[in-house]
């Protein structure tokens, strides 16, 4: 097993620090004006905001209620999400659950969802990304991007673009899986940097040029054999691993360890990148999303590890790949 310390390591090595962030104000309008102007939200009409205040009312009631019955492991609050409804949130960041059977996975279609409307971007490395269902791309990127500085040296900011348009194993912001991406790095002889090719969701139109302007090349991917954690940690110990998940219930996240509720209904990808025990004993894995750092702890949320459900939390033992350099 790595160490404690390893783990730690190669977690901040890769991503740097975490910070926390929370929203205050005397009054839900109050509170809500003060959100406005945090997230830069605008609104078509008074109308529009109006109803939005009362999504963010509701939405500041559950949050308020969360906090008051405590003894939870991780934290809820009024992020960039807390203008959206649950069903609004669930249609624009998530994709179509896929609940694979154990073994099959990997001849499985690939996700279909592409409702993310514009003005609720996600952010990555300073730029925004408006569509869900290219989060196989960014969690696919980010496990490349990892075990290149681990086995290279130095950590490059690579393509999600070039996946998003070139990679038809998948579809584009229609949705995809990891492990198709990282076939296809592999047989196209690599991927270019996000420089080269920067992430414009709205055009689906692969550059060829760019696309053979290599900056990374893998070997290979390979897939964690499913349900089992123990194989999982000791993948996820030598480089980030790209999991699916069931993100249903992320929407508030800002901290903590997240233990349910969750299902298994597959909506969503991201990247291991290390794990941990606090003081207490509880265990958790460490997940880099694709929403930008204004959710959850500066982008990352922190699940569950080692529960007694075989296919870990959030079904995050389910579908499991890593590429190889």
């Amino acid at each position: 097993m790595a160490s404690a310390f390893k783990i730690a390591a190669l977690f901040f090595l890769l991503y740097g620090s975490w910070r926390w962030s929370a929203v205050s104000g005397t009054s839900p309008t109050d509170m809500f004006e003060q959100w406005i102007a945090q997230h830069g939200r605008t609104y078509a009409n008074e109308s529009e905001k109006s109803y939005r205040l009362g999504v963010f009312t509701r939405n500041l009631d559950y949050v308020n209620a969360f906090r008051q019955a405590g003894n939870r492991s991780y934290t809820v609050g009024l992020n960039r999400f807390a203008d959206l409804t649950k069903e609004e949130f669930l249609a624009a960041y998530t994709t179509t659950g896929l609940r694979p059977s154990a073994g099959s996975y990997p001849g499985l279609n690939p996700f279909r969802a592409c409702r993310g409307p514009t003005a609720y971007g996600l952010l990555r490395f300073g730029a925004w990304n408006n569509h869900a269902g290219s989060c196989w791309a960014f969690s696919a990127v980010a496990s490349i991007e990892g075990i290149n500085k681990i086995v290279r040296g130095s950590l490059i900011s690579l393509s999600e673009q070039q996946l998003f348009a070139c990679d038809h194993n998948d579809d584009g912001c229609l949705g995809g899986l990891h492990y198709r991406a990282f076939s296809y790095v592999f047989s196209n002889g690599g991927i270019t940097t996000e420089e080269n090719y920067p992430y414009e969701p709205n055009k689906a139109t692969c550059d060829a040029p760019k696309q053979s302007d290599h900056a990374v090349s893998i070997t290979g991917y390979e897939i964690v054999p499913t349900n089992n954690e123990k194989l999982l940690m000791n993948a996820v110990a030598n480089q980030p691993v790209s999991v699916s998940i069931d993100s249903h219930e992320f929407q508030f996240y800002t901290g903590g360890i997240f233990d349910g509720p969750c299902e298994t209904n597959l909506n969503h990808e991201v990247t291991l990148v290390g794990y941990g025990t606090e003081e207490n004993g509880a265990k958790y894995w460490i997940a880099k999303n694709s929403w930008g750092t204004l959710w959850g702890d500066d982008g990352y949320i922190l699940l569950k590890k080692d529960v007694a459900e075989k296919e870990g939390q959030c079904g995050l033992a389910i579908r499991a790949s890593y590429p190889i350099i």
